[in-house]
């Protein structure tokens, strides 16, 4: 398989385990909002602790997906000329930063779920351990705009990418990093959060789109 083969693959299968990942919350009871009383908090994640695993697990499958496509898509770049290296730079460096930040999300997850065992009511280690996760998320949302956005142009660049997609990856990278500002209003439950949650969609679209286009050798 070609090496442009190989970075479609990886784009399309890390698209389809974000999906997964956030889908299996839908699964059984709601799952809660940084808005969700805290006592609320408790009792899901004390009852659905494999629903937690299941999405955490899958981070060891997304980490090194988002890892292999930054950095392919970078080395794709180069080969064609170079245009758009620069964006492609920034990709691979907002993508190694998005890898850390959603390592300590989940690890942060992984806290909440262990902490919640055997409580009856919040304490403030629960809370904390709660509070740290919708931090991290929220400062998740500018690193995977800035990857976005330097994929987006990056691919444009090199002619692997339609003009309609540098659009999608500019608009949504933006959403990403505008709500990305407001990170201590969403971790304090605020609205602002279905903002990222647009450009998280904007980038999931890219990533099928894109990666079938280098699948099929198109570009």
């Amino acid at each position: 398989m070609s090496t442009t083969r190989i970075v479609g693959a990886a784009a399309v299968a890390l698209a389809a385990s974000v999906v997964v990942q956030n889908a299996v919350f839908f699964v059984g009871p709601e799952a809660p909002t940084y808005a969700t009383p805290l006592g609320e908090v408790l009792a899901y994640h004390a009852e659905n602790r494999g629903v937690v695993a299941v999405s955490v697990g899958l981070e060891a499958v997304i980490l090194p997906l988002l890892l292999l496509f930054v950095t392919g898509l970078h080395g794709l770049v180069q080969r064609r000329g170079g245009a758009g290296a620069d964006w492609s730079r920034l990709a691979v460096a907002a993508g190694a930063t998005l890898a850390a930040v959603s390592a300590l999300v989940m690890a942060t997850h992984i806290a909440v779920v262990l902490a919640a065992e055997g409580l009856a009511e919040p304490t403030p280690a629960f809370q904390l351990a709660w509070q740290l996760h919708a931090a991290a998320f929220a400062l998740a949302l500018p690193a995977l705009g800035a990857t976005f956005i330097g994929a987006a142009l990056a691919t444009h660049a090199s002619g692997l990418t339609r003009p309609w997609q540098r659009l999608l990856g500019v608009a949504g990278g933006g959403l990403l990093i505008l709500a990305g500002a407001g990170n201590l209003a969403i971790a304090d439950g605020s609205p602002l959060l279905f903002v990222g949650l647009l450009g998280l969609a904007a980038w999931l679209v890219w990533l099928v789109v894109t990666g079938l286009r280098l699948i099929r050798g198109q570009g």
